[in-house]
Formats: structure tokens, sequence, C-alpha cells
């Protein structure tokens, strides 16, 4: 079996006044059939750019895709297409189709001056090429499925009528209307409460089984990590700080940032009084600092973080992290305290898990 998408080295930068902004500096991944790649990390960590980079619609200017390569591998394909290669019609083709996006907020991703039902079939005649009346039907049966009530009738409304939850349910029809080997979900259950978060991941996954698709679930959020993915590549000011499965990203997490991300949600199992934050900001892409980005928040930080490029380096089996924590030359350089301050992060971790 092959991947249906293969990132390589995938850089996105923004020529602005202030500087060069380097939004996605340096990803690589491989997304198989039916599974599901989680992209997290805090606002700002590249995530979503990432994400427009896949579909070619970052603004030029002020943001160019500078290098790397997309591979994208459509069921039934003998071979794989560069995405950054083709001709803007041949990418349309496929943006919509064959790769498909929900975006973060669907109030306004959605037109407020056509109903839904227009939106949804508009998508069916360009792609499908199918008379009104078919792309009307598939519609309003694409509206059922996905769970909206009185789907005949609904299809008539406008988006303001809706939900939030109701108006999430209508871009996931939207974006399957097609049926894509990919579906990327950039932070699909935002300001929805538990309940009706629960219930689109449920769906979410309901439709990626009928359809066989892969899904891209972009979020900051663990808890919906945990709920849905397969494999979690933490980002972290435009870079790749850690990936593995889900598995290990909560037993045997790898990286300082990793472990704050999870020290600082709530846990069942423990009675604390209050969550510990990460300290600091995120860095200024504009201006970087040279070395690990993520060195002057760390607690584990020593002189030697702060020089050169630091590269994903092997940790365990199936994970990797960008921390010298794993490089055992530049380990046997690092202070006493640091090195024993980390062992003892691991076994916490350990315990908790």
């Amino acid at each position: 079996m092959n991947p249906v998408l293969s990132v390589n080295d995938l850089k996105t930068y923004f020529f602005t006044e202030e500087g060069v902004v380097r939004a996605v500096d340096g990803i690589s991944y491989d997304l198989w059939p039916g599974k599901t790649l989680g992209i997290v990390g805090e606002s700002g960590c590249g995530k979503s750019v990432h994400a427009l980079s896949i579909l070619r619609l970052i603004p030029d200017p002020p943001g160019k895709i500078i290098s790397g390569e997309i591979l994208f591998r459509s069921q039934g394909a003998e071979k794989s297409v560069d995405l950054l290669k083709l001709p803007p019609r041949q990418m349309q083709a496929i943006r919509g189709n064959r790769i498909a996006m929900i975006f973060q907020e669907p109030m306004t991703s959605l037109n407020p001056v056509l109903t839904v039902g227009e939106q949804i079939a508009e998508s069916i005649r360009h792609h499908e090429g199918a008379t009104a009346a078919a792309a009307w039907d598939q519609t309003v049966k694409l509206i059922d499925r996905v769970g909206i009530p009185h789907a005949a009738k609904r299809v008539f409304d406008y988006p303001h009528a809706f939900s939030g939850g109701m108006r999430q349910r209508a871009m996931i029809a939207m974006s399957l209307a097609m049926k894509p080997d990919i579906l990327i979900a950039d932070e699909p259950t935002t300001a929805l409460d538990v309940t009706i978060q629960a219930q689109i991941l449920n769906l979410m996954r309901e439709m990626q089984n009928d359809y066989k698709m892969a899904v891209i679930l972009i979020t900051h959020n663990l808890g919906v990590v945990a709920e849905i993915c397969d494999e979690v590549i933490v980002m972290y000011a435009g870079k790749p700080a850690e990936r593995t499965n889900i598995k290990q990203i909560f037993q045997t997490p790898s990286h300082p940032y990793t472990w704050g991300l999870l020290n600082s949600i709530p846990k069942l199992n423990e009675q604390t009084e209050r969550l510990i934050p990460i300290e600091g900001q995120p860095p200024n892409l504009a201006k970087s600092p040279e070395g690990c980005l993520f060195a002057p928040r760390c607690a584990y930080a020593w002189d030697s973080c702060r020089k050169g490029n630091i590269k994903l380096l092997p940790s365990r089996a199936n994970q990797t992290a960008s921390c010298l924590l794993h490089d055992p030359v530049m380990r046997s350089s690092a202070p006493v305290e640091i090195f024993h301050k980390a062992q003892m992060n691991h076994l916490i971790e350990a315990a908790r898990a």
C-alpha cells in the first residue's frame, strides 16, 4: 500500500516589512489511506498555513511556498503527482474534489447570502457536471446523512438559521460531497460544547469509514487527538517538534514542549490546585533565535541548544523529537542537573500513563 500524501521538507514563508516570517519551515510526513494524522500545537505554530499550502491557497504576495514536495496519489492512480508543480487548472480539479477541507470557522466559510443547499449543490455541479436536479437530490441526501433533521426543508435555510453544530455538519457535507481521498479538518470542533464536539467527531469517524478517506486533523485540543488520531505531529514555531503514534504521545512524550502541553491540561485522575502553564510566548518567526526555537521557554535547555539547527532525532521506536536530549553525543555535554531533571520528568510521565 502506498501513502496517499507525502509531504517532504515543505517550507512556506511570508515576506513582510518586518522580515521573512518562516511560518512553515521544514515539515515532512506520509499520510496513509484510512488513517488520521493529528497536527497539534499552540496558535501561530504553522498548522493552518501547512494545510493551506497543501491546497495551494497561500496568498502570493506576501506568502510563498519556498521549497519542498507535496506528492499526492489518488485512489486507483498508478503514480503520484507533485501538487506544487501542477498547472492552476489541474490543481483546481483536485482542490475540493480529491482533497477537501473543513475550514476553522463555518460561519465565515459559508456564504451568508446563499442557502446552505445552494452552496453544496454548486460544488457538486462544478466537479461532477451534474444537472441541477441531480445535484439538488444529492445535496438533500448529504444533509440527511450528516444528521441534520428535516433535510428536504433545511436545504432552503440560510447559514444564520443553523446552530454552530449544524453549520459544522453542513461544512462536512460540502467537503464530502465528492467522496475525497483526503479530508483536512482545521479545528472542526472549535467553539462547540463537549456534547456537540463528541457528535461531530463521531460523524467524522463514520464518514471516514464509509469513504475510506485519509484525514489530517488540525487542532490544539489533545483530547480530540486522543479520540480520533492514529499518528501525531507536534508543531512549534513552524517546525515539527515531535512525531509519533497516538499511544506514545501520551505515554512516553519525548520533547519538552510536548511535556508542557500535556502538563497544561487537566487530568481526571489527579487532584491538583492549578495547571502548569508553559512560561513565555512563542518566538517572533520574523526574528527566530538560533538553535532550538523552544529553548527560551525550556526548563531543560543548555548552551548547546542555542546553536545550530536542531533536527528530528530518534527517541524511541517509531518516535522522533527535535531535542538534543536524544542526541547521544550532544547529551554528554549537558549539565548533570539538566539531564537528571529530564529523566525525572520521563519517570513522572510514565507513572501518570
